[in-house]
């Protein structure tokens, strides 16, 4: 990806940048630096700085469980955050801002401390003359700052080591830069934030999606589907044995959407609104469940060959909610009896299902409570 030429700045400095990322930090702290310029500000301290790194970090750790790092303090801290503040995993930025600002805790500090004892100084390394070899860096981080106060084309500068109220200044010549094409630079901040988590997550879907927040998603077809389905003869949800009413209907997905990061059709079944906030972003226990979900699954696709109007509701569908096509073939052409259906719907799901309890989604079990 090719940035922005200038006639005055060193752009094949900035395009090396993360050349070398053993951890997320450079790409976090670079990231944290374009949210700054983005607001017309030129100076950050430190702590502001890595306070918007949490907040980057947080959808990415505690929504989607992704690996950021070996040992990663980024991943330790917003993990600890996530115990001791009780807030959701799709908790509102700003509410996540605001707690870890207000956070005394003296561990949440200690950790703090420790991402600002490289990565300020270690992501400008392209731009150095005087620090090329391993032996320099092995200084402290007033030598450090002294050092790059005597280099001249950097993109920032460091004031006096005050901890975590250290400043950094962003140069004039570099600022309008920054400035105008900030949108071009999260691209490309992203594209390398994708590429390194990739490599940090190899068997998990959908990276691209789970860099923020999560976002409503449009499932009104398949719910549609589902409600047709419920209308012509009485359908029960997996958990409780409920009857689900069809003006009621929420769908879940069996494998939580943090980790597929779609809304594939033989992921989603009916349920209560009630028992899906139950669940959330849990895995339904395996032996428990799936013979249930096979089931209504299959009543669905039975429906779909015994009813024109399902079918009809089926076909549109499988437009948003059935993008292979080997699956369609598989899973939905007619003629399947029951056990050759669950057999392939098994095939299909069971690996996804162990790679997300690989990745630490814990197991659910429904109670009487989560009505």
């Amino acid at each position: 990806m090719n940035l922005p030429v200038s006639e005055t700045l060193d752009i094949k400095y900035l395009s090396r940048l993360f050349d070398n990322k053993s951890e997320s930090y450079k790409l976090f702290w670079f990231k944290a630096i374009i949210g700054i310029v983005a607001k017309g500000r030129t100076s950050a301290s430190y702590e502001e700085l890595v306070d918007v790194m949490i907040g980057e970090a947080w959808y990415m750790v505690t929504e989607y469980h992704l690996n950021l790092g070996p040992a990663d303090t980024l991943e330790s801290l917003v993990h600890y955050l996530s115990r001791i503040s009780g807030l959701k995993s799709s908790e509102e930025k700003e509410t996540i801002l605001e707690f870890v600002r207000n956070c005394e805790d003296k561990n949440v500090s200690k950790m703090k401390r420790t991402l600002t004892r490289n990565v300020p100084y270690r992501l400008q390394a392209p731009f150095y003359s005087a620090l090329r070899g391993q032996a320099e860096w092995k200084t402290s981080e007033r030598n450090l700052i002294r050092k790059m106060r005597q280099e001249k084309r950097l993109i920032y500068y460091i004031g006096e080591l005050s901890g975590l109220d250290t400043r950094i200044e962003i140069q004039d010549e570099w600022f309008p830069y920054l400035y105008e094409n900030q949108e071009i630079l999260s691209g490309w901040i992203n594209f390398n934030l994708i590429t390194y988590l990739q490599k940090r997550n190899p068997n998990v879907p959908g990276i691209s999606d789970k860099l923020n927040a999560p976002q409503e998603r449009k499932m009104e077809k398949a719910k549609a589907y589902w409600k047709l389905v419920a209308e012509t003869e009485p359908l029960k949800e997996i958990y409780g044995n409920q009857l689900v009413a069809p003006r009621e209907i929420s769908l879940d997905h069996f494998i939580p959407w943090s980790y597929v990061a779609n809304d594939e059709l033989w992921n989603l079944h009916p349920t209560t609104k009630s028992i899906n906030s139950s669940k959330g972003n849990f895995l339904p226990d395996w032996d428990r469940y799936f013979h249930r979900l096979a089931d209504v699954e299959f009543h669905g696709y039975q429906s779909v060959w015994k009813y024109e109007k399902i079918h009809q509701a089926f076909d549109k569908c499988c437009r948003e909610h059935v993008n292979s096509a080997d699956v369609r073939y598989r899973l939905y052409r007619e003629g399947l009896e029951f056990e050759m259906f669950k057999q392939t719907l098994k095939e299909i799901m069971l690996p996804v299902y162990q790679a997300a309890h690989n990745m630490g989604f814990r197991n659910w079990v429904y109670r009487e409570s989560d009505k």
